[in-house]
């Protein structure tokens, strides 16, 4: 029997046997996504939230990707066509639950808000295009967000 097989499996399905780590799992089916996401559709503390994100990436089922101050998450298709079977029927399954997608429909709603761009500083917006960005100024055209510099001032 090999130890290090049978750790790595029991590690992955600690980790897929979790409320909160699934329903983070469901909302980075399509996309990476911001940490800051995770907190305001699950209504976790970030460092909860960091937590358990940290405990799906020690599994093998996600990947990091920082950029500047942001932590961005993706899923990381599990190595072993057995582990990739157990997870994509994971997902398939976290998709077919109401509950869950309306957790994506709050994502999408969260992400696409002015609102939570004002909210937090200097959130990524991937959902604007790359013509939207002047390069010169450093910032999206036509978006007010009068309120980002001094709420980036009181986060620091």
């Amino acid at each position: 029997m090999n130890e290090n097989a049978l750790t790595y499996m029991e590690m992955f399905f600690m980790a897929l046997a979790d409320k909160t780590r699934l329903r983070i799992l469901n909302l980075m089916r399509d996309e990476e996504v911001c940490v800051c996401f995770f907190t305001e559709v699950i209504g976790s503390s970030q460092p909860k939230i960091s937590r358990h994100l940290a405990y799906l990436r020690n599994a093998g089922i996600v990947q990091a990707r920082r950029d500047g101050k942001w932590m961005h998450y993706s899923l990381l298709k599990p190595q072993g066509e057995g582990r990739r079977k157990v997870f994509e029927e994971v997902l398939n399954w976290l998709d077919g639950q109401e509950d869950l997608r309306n957790d994506r429909e709050k994502y999408k709603q969260v992400c696409c808000s002015p609102e939570m761009l004002i909210q937090i500083a200097r959130t990524p917006i991937n959902f604007l295009s790359q013509d939207d960005f002047d390069v010169s100024k450093g910032k999206y055209r036509n978006l007010e967000i009068s309120a980002h510099n001094e709420l980036e001032e009181f986060l620091l």
